[in-house]
């Protein structure tokens, strides 16, 4: 058996109408997984390059959103994708702004968590979580205080999970995004002040890509990362090594 084959396995990778979210649910259909791509938007352009998917429309402004999804749909595999952001100084920082984040990506995270393993648990089978959590899961940045907070969240829940649910069968790991080339950096790419200083930054040289991300999810979900609980996986290119 291939150790990195995904065959037999149906994923849910939420987020996946653009982006890293997209990236990840084609990669998943590329091993052998049936993907549920879901979104608040359209993934019908997702969907052309996966042989066997579907949509699912999910709004994680409701944190509980997907709480019924599992229990009707068997799913081997969730990937926690989706993920909003706002930006202000902390001294301004307004409270719609912070709940509005924490809610979609780190409070909608763990009940989808939750909803996701009770179903694994009640089905006697295993199962994997990859949460997207961030470089800013362990560094500070400016002017998003509720994401920063919603990542660290995202790693700690990620280890405690993973402690409560690693001997019931569920892998529980995440991987930390660097500087990605997606439509939500396009503007610092187009600064070249800014895109000089970040590329400087990177002993790889070159801003990741988001099947960089996509084939890191894809061994996280695989049989060959059975033994793998807990951890944070810096896909970065060298970024926080530096």
């Amino acid at each position: 058996m291939n150790p990195f084959s995904l065959d037999g396995r149906t994923a849910l990778v939420t987020g996946a109408n653009t982006g890293i979210g997209q990236a990840i649910a084609r990669a998943m259909g590329r091993a052998g997984a049936t993907v549920i791509c879901a979104g608040r938007s359209s993934c019908a352009e997702t969907l052309e390059d996966i042989e066997n998917g579907r949509e699912l429309r999910l709004d994680f402004s409701d944190p509980m959103a997907a709480r019924d999804v599992f229990a009707e749909t068997p799913v081997d595999i969730l990937v926690n994708n989706a993920g909003i952001i706002r930006r202000a100084d902390a001294i301004a920082f307004s409270e719609t702004d912070w709940d509005d984040v924490m809610d979609v990506n780190l409070k909608a995270l763990f009940f989808t968590c939750q909803a996701f393993a009770r179903a694994v648990l009640d089905r006697g089978a295993d199962g994997q979580i990859v949460n997207i959590a961030s470089l800013l899961s362990f560094q500070g940045g400016i002017r998003v205080p509720s994401y920063t907070a919603s990542k660290h969240g995202v790693a700690g829940l990620t280890k405690l999970l993973a402690n409560e649910w690693a001997a019931e069968g569920i892998n529980v790991n995440a991987i930390a995004p660097g500087y990605i080339e997606t439509n939500n950096t396009e503007a610092l790419r187009a600064d070249a002040e800014r895109n000089k200083a970040i590329l400087d930054r990177i002993p790889a040289g070159r801003w990741g890509r988001p099947d960089d991300i996509a084939e890191a999810a894809v061994f996280l979900a695989s049989p060959a990362a059975r033994y793998i609980h807990g951890a944070v996986l810096n896909v970065d290119g060298g970024w926080l090594a530096r």
